[in-house]
């Protein structure tokens, strides 16, 4: 959430990155409410003054004996009171629709972001790797798993509906091979992990920014609880209330958690094979960093999910999105997109965000520094999928397959598969 009196103080700063973002911005609404608010305030707070002079008065007026006085001035207070009390109702019902407004508002977008309409105009940072050229026909991963029986996709919807996944023998310890790997080479660069419960009520949702505009991509249980679509959901709520000490950050964890996503903004598009579904596996990085250090974490974080990539010798490009492609939380963003050769092209595989203050504002986490501030700051939280493990599945099954229509396992990976240099069909 955006600070209320920095949108007050900058409401053509504000206007400017919100129609960068193509997001909805009413900058005189918004000052018609906030105007509202501070009015009802300054009125009630005069009120409140009059009344208390006024029942100071009464006080007198009963010691001295000046009952007819003393009741008529009893009167005055229960009007002043009946005043109040409307103020009182304004203010709430101003209160309520500016909190409303600018929990719909996304973050301002970091001076260094691109300025672009959509991702056509997210500009390349790097590139890591060469793609494979292959002296075969080869297949796409939505193919050459059912062959190998690795996936099964026909069951997964008897079992569930489309845009399942079931993986059965070497296909689920290649899942559970990959997820063992992430965490591992995560802990081992100082994250702490956390195995995190696989839903989360609304306030925390809030607090990361999924609701509430985006309840429509989530499932919702008949208790009230969301299945979560990310463990960003989870790792950036721990310290939710909380007040941490400076020297403490930043805090680095990770943690695997199966996700979730109805994906109704989504239809039509990569309904085939790993890409995009309803449920699947990821390793999630967040850091809770000091604001003067937090583009720096930003960087390294990114190397973090780069290390993975690289380590599995998986092809693949880092971009910076631009302001008409970043997420709503985020105040900038870099993607690493997977080559792959179904797409014959890049395909995201990691998205890495530093929110700034935006999401400690709205879940309430600050951290205090003695030496070099009286109180207590917002921190500022970063997220980054370290990595997307079916996303993964898919590039190491289009990248190492062979042709015999087996699939190397990459090296990092085979102590994980229990030896198994090599997926053949059963």
């Amino acid at each position: 959430m955006l600070d209320i009196r920095f949108v007050r103080e900058n409401q053509e700063a504000v206007a400017t990155a919100m129609k960068n973002r193509n997001a909805s911005w009413d900058s005189s609404r918004f000052s018609e409410l906030d105007e509202a608010r501070r009015t009802a305030i300054t009125e009630e707070e005069s009120l409140q003054a009059e009344r208390n002079a006024a029942s100071k008065a009464i006080g007198q007026m009963m010691a001295q004996g000046n009952n007819d006085e003393a009741e008529a001035a009893k009167e005055q207070v229960r009007a002043i009171n009946e005043k109040i009390a409307a103020l009182s109702e304004k203010r709430d019902e101003a209160e309520s629709a500016l909190s409303a407004m600018l929990l719909a508002t996304p973050n301002m977008p970091a001076d260094s972001t691109p300025v672009g309409a959509d991702e056509n105009d997210n500009p390349e940072v790097r590139r890591w790797g060469t793609p494979p050229e292959f002296d075969f026909e080869f297949k796409a991963h939505w193919d050459l798993g059912p062959e190998l029986g690795i996936i099964d996709f026909e069951r997964a919807v008897k079992l569930a509906k489309s845009r399942f996944i079931l993986l059965g023998g070497l296909g689920a310890r290649l899942e559970r091979a990959l997820i063992n790997f992430m965490a591992d080479t995560h802990t081992s660069r100082g994250y702490k992990e956390w195995w995190c419960p696989a839903m989360a009520n609304a306030e925390t949702l809030t607090g990361t920014g999924q609701l509430p505009k985006f309840e429509e991509d989530l499932f919702k249980t008949s208790e009230g609880l969301y299945l979560i679509p990310t463990a960003e959901v989870q790792l950036t709520n721990i310290h939710s209330g909380e007040v941490l000490d400076a020297e403490q950050l930043p805090l680095k964890y990770c943690a695997f958690t199966p996700c979730f996503r109805e994906e109704a903004g989504s239809a039509g598009r990569d309904t085939r094979g790993l890409i995009r579904v309803h449920q699947f596996d990821k390793v999630e990085m967040v850091k809770y960093a000091k604001p003067e250090e937090s583009y720096d974490d930003l960087e390294s974080m990114v190397e973090d999910a780069e290390n993975i990539l690289q380590l599995l010798g998986l092809p693949y490009r880092v971009i910076s999105l631009c302001t008409g492609d970043i997420g709503f939380s985020a105040a900038k963003t870099y993607d690493l997109e997977v080559w792959l050769p179904s797409y014959n092209g890049y395909k995201e595989i990691s998205s890495c965000s530093n929110c700034t203050d935006f999401q400690a504002r709205r879940a309430n986490i600050k951290y205090r520094d003695p030496e070099n501030f009286k109180g207590s700051r917002f921190v500022h939280t970063l997220n980054g999928s370290g990595l997307a493990v079916g996303r993964t599945m898919a590039a190491v099954i289009e990248n190492y397959q062979q042709a015999d229509g087996s699939i190397k396992v990459p090296d990092v990976l085979v102590p994980y598969m229990g030896g198994v240099e090599v997926i053949e069909k059963a």
